[in-house]
């Protein structure tokens, strides 16, 4: 649910996650009012997985993967390449190697928080897979989600299909035999498709890379257009974040604070961040917080998912 409190506190409106409008009476709530869970010690809401640190899941397998993938010249240079189309040539935020890094940072901490409360994911088991892949899966559907940038930025996920299914054919044998490899690249696949708002992910791994790719909202990523004299509503949302953290919820297994210094954040929150939670098999288990931390101005002052 959506919670829209401007300065004053008045004509707050609720809106649920089907997008039925329901009246509220809600009043603004500052920063220093709210009842935030406590931080992990983490560090940084868990911005970067750690392959030495304490994981609520089997991770050898993931790290013996990562290691590869970070390493693999073909997949380095798509990192680099899918970034010219959509950035270079078109002004829009990037989807290059730094927006993979914290798109799959922030789905492996999704994911280790989802396990820490238990919860169960059913696209490695459907397929008889073990558990361990369940976060290769997660990686790797990360890693590849945007490379069909390098063909172009319209219906890019689809050109990312037929790329990423060579990448992982050559990729997991190394690490699977033909029946389990082809297996961890049918979920991949999918997860990489689900990613796009236009369809629905079929298991909690493509929900997570879903909700991850969403979670990348912070005003680095718009810097480039921005710079360039980019004022479109991608660009002016993005540049409003400040921050994204991921932790540990009390009523729900993660808890998500997003802080931004301006209105135009609530685009980001409201329209983009909300599309990608909708329908990803995690709405009852993500709870959602945005905080507008400027004082001045404040048009908008709190949005909860």
């Amino acid at each position: 649910m959506t919670e829209n409190v401007d300065s004053d506190g008045v004509d707050t409106e609720a809106v649920d996650s089907s997008g039925g409008d329901t009246e509220d009476d809600t009043e603004a709530v500052t920063p220093d009012e709210m009842d935030l869970p406590p931080e992990s010690g983490e560090g940084g809401g868990g911005r970067e997985y750690n392959p030495e640190a304490e994981h609520d899941f089997p991770d050898e397998k993931l790290n013996r993967v990562l290691k590869a993938v970070e390493s693999d010249p073909e997949i380095r240079t798509y990192l680099r390449a899918q970034n010219i189309n959509p950035v270079d040539r078109m002004g829009y935020n990037d989807h290059g190697k730094k927006h993979v890094e914290i798109v799959r940072n922030r789905a492996l901490r999704l994911y280790d928080l989802l396990k820490r409360g238990d919860v169960e994911f059913n696209g490695a088991r459907d397929q008889g897979l073990e558990e361990a892949d369940e976060a290769v899966i997660i990686a790797l559907a990360a890693t590849l989600h945007d490379i069909g940038h390098v063909v172009h930025r319209d219906e890019h996920v689809y050109y990312s299909i037929p790329l990423a299914a060579d990448v992982l054919d050559r990729l997991l044998p190394d690490f699977y035999g033909p029946e389990e490899a082809v297996k961890v690249k049918s979920e991949t696949l999918h997860a990489i498709l689900c990613h796009h708002t236009a369809e629905e992910p079929l298991t909690r791994e493509a929900g997570i890379i879903r909700v991850a790719d969403g979670l990348d909202m912070e005003r680095g990523r718009s810097r480039a257009p921005y710079e360039q004299g980019g004022r479109g509503i991608n660009t002016l949302s993005s540049q409003a974040i400040q921050s994204v953290r991921l932790e540990e919820g009390e009523t729900t297994p993660v808890y998500v604070e997003i802080e931004m210094t301006n209105a135009a954040g609530v685009y980001q929150v409201d329209n983009l961040l909300k599309a990608k939670l909708q329908g990803s098999l995690l709405e009852d288990l993500v709870r959602i917080i945005a905080i507008n931390t400027k004082r001045e101005d404040r048009l908008v002052e709190r949005i909860e998912l």
